[in-house]
Protein backbone atom coordinates (compact mmCIF):
# COMPACT_ATOMS: atom_id res chain seq x y z
CA UNK A 1 0.00 0.00 0.00
CA UNK A 2 1.01 3.63 -0.92
CA UNK A 3 1.46 5.76 2.05
CA UNK A 4 2.97 8.97 1.00
CA UNK A 5 5.94 10.71 3.35
CA UNK A 6 5.19 13.55 5.46
CA UNK A 7 7.74 15.97 4.34
CA UNK A 8 9.27 16.69 0.66
CA UNK A 9 12.90 15.66 2.71
CA UNK A 10 11.73 12.70 3.28
CA UNK A 11 9.98 11.95 0.22
CA UNK A 12 12.73 13.07 -2.05
CA UNK A 13 15.06 10.55 0.21
CA UNK A 14 12.87 7.61 -0.29
CA UNK A 15 13.25 8.37 -4.04
CA UNK A 16 16.71 8.21 -3.85
CA UNK A 17 16.88 5.16 -1.47
CA UNK A 18 14.34 3.11 -4.17
CA UNK A 19 16.42 4.59 -6.89
CA UNK A 20 13.30 6.24 -8.37
CA UNK A 21 14.79 9.49 -7.71
CA UNK A 22 15.52 9.95 -11.38
CA UNK A 23 12.37 8.91 -12.71
CA UNK A 24 10.67 11.43 -10.24
CA UNK A 25 12.37 14.62 -11.90
CA UNK A 26 11.50 13.04 -15.38
CA UNK A 27 7.93 13.21 -13.87
CA UNK A 28 8.19 16.27 -13.16
CA UNK A 29 9.68 17.35 -16.17
CA UNK A 30 7.08 15.82 -18.24
CA UNK A 31 4.10 16.88 -16.39
CA UNK A 32 5.42 20.99 -16.17
CA UNK A 33 5.60 20.87 -20.11
CA UNK A 34 2.37 19.11 -20.54
CA UNK A 35 1.19 22.16 -18.58
CA UNK A 36 3.21 24.54 -21.58
CA UNK A 37 5.28 25.27 -18.22
CA UNK A 38 8.41 24.37 -19.45
CA UNK A 39 11.15 23.61 -16.62
CA UNK A 40 14.03 21.26 -17.29
CA UNK A 41 14.92 19.89 -13.93
CA UNK A 42 18.66 18.63 -14.83
CA UNK A 43 18.84 14.34 -13.98
CA UNK A 44 21.71 15.55 -11.73
CA UNK A 45 20.27 17.88 -9.34
CA UNK A 46 20.60 17.21 -6.05
CA UNK A 47 17.10 17.14 -3.89
CA UNK A 48 17.83 20.34 -1.92
CA UNK A 49 17.92 21.94 -5.52
CA UNK A 50 14.79 20.39 -6.25
CA UNK A 51 12.90 21.00 -3.72
CA UNK A 52 14.19 24.68 -3.39
CA UNK A 53 13.56 25.31 -7.61
CA UNK A 54 10.25 23.81 -7.45
CA UNK A 55 9.19 26.25 -4.44
CA UNK A 56 10.40 28.92 -6.72
CA UNK A 57 8.26 28.11 -9.73
CA UNK A 58 5.13 27.16 -7.67
CA UNK A 59 5.51 31.05 -6.03
CA UNK A 60 6.05 32.45 -8.90
CA UNK A 61 3.22 30.69 -10.79
CA UNK A 62 0.85 31.49 -8.11
CA UNK A 63 1.92 35.29 -8.07
CA UNK A 64 2.37 36.32 -11.67
CA UNK A 65 0.15 33.26 -14.44
CA UNK A 66 -2.35 32.08 -11.50
CA UNK A 67 -4.69 30.44 -14.44
CA UNK A 68 -1.24 28.17 -15.29
CA UNK A 69 -0.69 27.54 -12.02
CA UNK A 70 -4.10 25.94 -12.01
CA UNK A 71 -3.78 24.41 -14.99
CA UNK A 72 -0.54 22.43 -14.07
CA UNK A 73 -2.20 21.17 -10.14
CA UNK A 74 -5.06 20.13 -12.85
CA UNK A 75 -2.31 18.13 -15.03
CA UNK A 76 -0.06 16.88 -12.06
CA UNK A 77 -4.24 16.09 -10.68
CA UNK A 78 -3.33 17.25 -7.45
CA UNK A 79 -6.51 16.69 -4.91
CA UNK A 80 -8.26 20.18 -4.69
CA UNK A 81 -9.61 19.32 -1.54
CA UNK A 82 -5.59 19.23 -0.03
CA UNK A 83 -5.07 22.62 -1.75
CA UNK A 84 -8.27 24.22 -0.52
CA UNK A 85 -7.21 23.22 3.02
CA UNK A 86 -3.68 24.98 2.78
CA UNK A 87 -3.53 28.73 4.60
CA UNK A 88 -3.06 31.07 1.36
CA UNK A 89 -2.20 33.70 3.88
CA UNK A 90 1.30 33.60 3.28
CA UNK A 91 2.36 32.97 -0.16
CA UNK A 92 6.27 31.36 0.28
CA UNK A 93 4.34 29.23 2.52
CA UNK A 94 1.80 28.29 0.56
CA UNK A 95 3.47 27.95 -2.44
CA UNK A 96 6.07 25.45 -0.17
CA UNK A 97 3.05 23.52 0.63
CA UNK A 98 1.75 23.18 -2.83
CA UNK A 99 5.31 22.47 -4.07
CA UNK A 100 4.89 19.73 -1.22
CA UNK A 101 1.68 18.02 -2.76
CA UNK A 102 3.14 18.14 -6.66
CA UNK A 103 5.91 16.35 -5.23
CA UNK A 104 3.94 13.82 -3.26
CA UNK A 105 1.20 13.77 -6.05
CA UNK A 106 4.47 13.01 -8.63
CA UNK A 107 6.03 10.33 -6.21
CA UNK A 108 2.60 8.39 -6.25
CA UNK A 109 2.72 7.98 -9.92
CA UNK A 110 6.45 7.15 -10.03
CA UNK A 111 5.70 4.87 -6.86
CA UNK A 112 2.96 2.97 -8.78
CA UNK A 113 4.56 2.42 -11.95
CA UNK A 114 7.57 1.24 -10.15
CA UNK A 115 5.36 -1.63 -8.95
CA UNK A 116 2.84 -2.79 -11.02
Amino acid sequence: MFLAPQTTDLLLSEAESENLYIKLIEQLNKDFNLANEGIDFPMSIKPDDLKAELHEKIYRLIQYKFAEYLNLLYIIDVSEDQVRKLDGSDLVILSEQVAFLVLKREWQKVWFRNKY
